[in-house]
């Protein structure tokens, strides 16, 4: 018992060394070590003292930071300080939606909701049904739930049309804050224009993006409309409206309200829940900011002055309207609107476009409705669902003409979509249109379809999460390549270029006859990337373009798999890797500390004994699992002398992590450039995958609003407005901080209504242009045709 005292003793206090000089800490550390060669030797790395080492580490990074904030806790800011940090601040406004995000919850949400409501509430359970069985009144033309004439006593009305806002908070909040303000002056050729704030906005569907969620609701679409235009001091978020309209105190009747109002369609975003968020948020909901809500159902018919109407269709998921909301506007047609009356329809998708796209015909009962019904009184169709501006005028002939003007705008804060995929546009309805405007310009967005290219990575690094994940498993059963350095063994380079490719033809028969998971990875990349190929195409057409995408996949994994193994392999023969197995990292370090230094002290050796040898274990193993290049060389000798069976699972398992976090960091930025090319040729050569193509870029920029003016005379001028580029930082508005406020007054009798400015460059308010305008003339008492005239 005395001797064994001695020997611990002994090996205690005994110099500094290698692990196997202590015999009691040896055994220790190499329990459970992985084993190349079966020895047990403690010159191999050990999971054990590897993860029980970064978890130290973690803890006492966290350890840190935990004190170094409770110190700012503890330390509270007084009043006047954090006035002025306030004034400094800036609005938490939402980035653009990751399309391309592989850890966004929100698009697996958003892809779980629309399973969820193609199965069960397209042709089973709908919304609109429920909305049409509550209505109070039996006569639903005279229904104060869907019809609502408080404006058409005005002897002239300025009202606003928007789409698709809930994207990004820069360019929502830009729109808004130009929405919001009481006046907009625009120079036009050589005059200034002024635009009074309209008394009416409309909002054309796709309220919030990515899925219709309290979230996305109150963060993307309320917050930015909330900053531009505030609501009323007794507004509370989560009020419920029970008996709309809530009219403001000391107004008897809407008719008598002088603030703006608001009245919006959904789309099909809003429709992934079962309109379950719009009709929460919407329809038991009185303020939108400070826009107030008299709306009570998803559709709704609004009398304007001087003969005007605006019809709201809700086509939810179908495309289309139901066969109750058909009744609701036929009976309007027959019994409200008079022979020289026009009328506004508002839909959230632009058929008209997208079925000549893809050589569809939806909303027949849309279709019924204005041909048979309307009989030429409509005098304009707009959407929004396409995230740009389009307008297409009909051209006049003899026959009917059922719509005048066609116009898409869905620029009110939603990512770009291209417009020169829709150039060939000519015919709806059996009549003829040609185009008159479009923002941006067919030549700017075949330019801006380049990004795909250069930025793709850039805006989607997230989708680094799959690229490099796929790529993986593309040549997981090629790892190691042993014999890869005999390429460099040709005299020429052209010999060796050429045994490159030959090694990269040889991986890939390898692939298809050999292995199992990248088989697998092959053949699922292989069908992903065929259906992936919208169906405009034939399916011939289809099958080559996913056979050339997913071959420029699977030949770059390969590529970059043999530059890896070739690196790898040049490293180790010139003997940069693997020259002292598993502790080369640890061994240098020990060397320099000996060197530069010195202990005549013996602290360490002291500090080794006070530590009961857990001082130089912990360093050795914590640079052994960092030691990631290391790790991986020592085992890919080890499997290429005695093959993959020779080690534990363990040992495999640590091998492939290892190479997948270099092959990872590697691939990423291939993948990207890959997919980012085929989404280019894709929308400028053949005109496909215009919503995959763009949203990839979520560019904020080209944003736009179209503001009406019904004049006294009962003509409709139409402008509509745009910024071409969102500012991205924002402060606050000296001049709203500066103006006084009164505690109860409504907002929208403030000179400066809007809490933010931008921070730099040009304002919204001062880079709006006029991208374009027209007039849409009242019919006249006897025209001589049902569609009166076009111009």
């Amino acid at each position: 018992m005395h001797k064994f005292k001695e020997q611990i003793c002994s090996s205690w206090f005994a110099p500094v060394g290698s692990a196997s000089d202590y015999p009691l800490l040896s055994k220790w550390a190499i329990y459970g070590e992985l084993s190349s060669n079966g020895s047990g030797s403690s010159n191999e790395i050990s999971p054990v003292y590897s993860l029980w080492a970064t978890f130290i580490g973690l803890y006492i990074a966290n350890y840190v930071v935990e004190r170094s904030t409770g110190w700012a806790l503890t330390h509270p800011l007084t009043i006047s300080e954090y006035e002025k940090l306030k004034k400094q601040l800036k609005p938490d406004f939402e980035d653009m939606v990751p399309w391309y995000s592989g850890t966004s919850t929100d698009l697996f949400k958003t892809v779980f909701d629309l399973m969820i409501s193609v199965t069960l509430f397209v042709g089973r359970f709908d919304m609109r049904m429920m909305q049409a069985a509550m209505n109070k009144t039996p006569d639903e033309a005279n229904s104060h739930d869907l019809l609502y004439d408080h404006l058409d006593e005005k002897d002239e009305l300025w009202f606003d049309f928007i789409a698709d806002t809930g994207d990004g908070g820069n360019s929502t909040y830009a729109v808004a804050r130009l929405l919001a303000q009481p006046s907009l002056v625009i120079k036009s050729d050589d005059s200034r224009l002024t635009f009074p704030r309209g008394q009416l906005l409309l909002i054309g569907g796709d309220l919030a993006y990515p899925n219709p969620s309290s979230f996305s609701y109150e963060r993307r679409f309320f917050c930015p409309f909330e900053y531009a235009l505030q609501p009323p001091a007794w507004y509370k978020p989560e009020h419920i409206a029970l008996e709309k309209p809530e009219l403001p105190l000391g107004v008897s009747e809407l008719r008598r309200y002088r603030g703006p109002q608001c009245f919006m369609i959904p789309g099909n975003h809003d429709w992934f829940d079962g309109l379950h968020t719009f009709m929460r948020y919407i329809c038991h909901k009185s303020w939108l900011g400070g826009w107030f809500l008299p709306q009570k159902k998803s559709y709704f018919a609004l009398k304007l002055p001087n003969g005007w109407w605006i019809f709201g269709l809700d086509q939810a998921l179908h495309g289309d309207i139901d066969v109750y909301q058909f009744k609701f506007f036929a009976e309007l047609c027959r019994q409200k609107i008079g022979e020289n009356d026009s009328v506004i329809v508002i839909t959230h998708e632009p058929n008209w476009l997208l079925d000549w796209y893809w050589g569809d015909k939806t909303g027949a009962n849309v279709a019924y409705l204005i041909q048979e019904y309307l009989r030429g009184r409509c005098k304009l169709r707009m959407a929004g669902d396409l995230h740009h501006y389009m307008r297409h005028s009909c051209v006049e002939a003899k026959e009917p003409v059922h719509v005048q003007h066609l116009l898409v705008n869905g620029c009110g804060g939603a990512f770009l979509h291209p417009t020169h995929v829709f150039e060939n546009f000519r015919v709806f309805y059996g009549n003829k249109y040609e185009t008159k405007s479009t923002y941006p310009s067919y030549n700017d967005s075949s330019k801006i379809a380049l990004g795909n290219i250069l930025k793709f990575r850039r805006k989607n690094w997230q989708f680094d999460v799959i690229g490099g994940f796929v790529y993986f498993i593309l040549v997981f059963s090629m790892f190691p390549q042993c014999d890869s350095f005999r390429i460099l063994h040709e005299d020429s380079w052209a010999g060796r270029v050429n045994g490159f490719f030959v090694a990269m033809w040889n991986a890939i028969f390898e692939i298809l006859e050999r292995s199992y998971v990248s088989l697998a990875g092959v053949v699922t990349l292989l069908m992903v990337s065929f259906f992936f190929v919208p169906t405009k195409l034939s399916r011939r057409r289809r099958a080559l373009l996913g056979f050339l995408h997913a071959a420029a996949h699977i030949t770059s994994a390969v590529l970059l798999m043999l530059l890896m193994e070739l690196a790898i392999e040049i490293c180790i023969r010139n003997h940069l890797l693997a020259t002292s197995g598993y502790h080369t990292l640890y061994e240098w370090y020990r060397k320099v500390e000996s060197e530069h230094f010195p202990d005549p002290t013996g602290l360490r050796a002291r500090l080794e004994h006070w530590t009961f040898g857990l001082y130089p274990a912990c360093i050795k193993y914590l640079m052994s699992a960092f030691d990631v290049p290391e790790v991986m060389a020592v085992t890919r000798s080890t499997i290429c002398r005695k093959g993959i069976e020779s080690l534990p699972r363990g040992g495999a398992i640590i091998y492939y992590v290892c190479v997948f976090l270099y092959f990872w960091v590697l691939s990423t930025p291939v993948v990207s450039l890959v997919f980012g090319s085929y989404l280019y040729v894709c929308i400028n050569w053949f005109h496909i995958h215009f919503d995959e193509a763009f949203s990839s870029l979520r560019i904020a920029n080209y944003k736009a609003f179209t503001r009406f003016h019904i004049k006294k005379n009962g003509d409709l001028e139409v402008f509509t407005l745009a910024v071409d580029k969102v500012p991205k930082d924002w402060m606050l508005d000296p001049d709203w901080d500066m103006e006084p406020k009164q505690p109860f007054q409504m907002s929208y009798t403030r000179k400066f209504p809007s809490k933010w400015r931008s921070a730099s460059g040009l304002d919204p308010i001062n880079a709006v242009h006029i991208i374009d305008r027209f007039v849409i003339p009242r019919t006249p008492p006897s025209p001589t045709t049902p569609g009166g005239s076009v111009r």
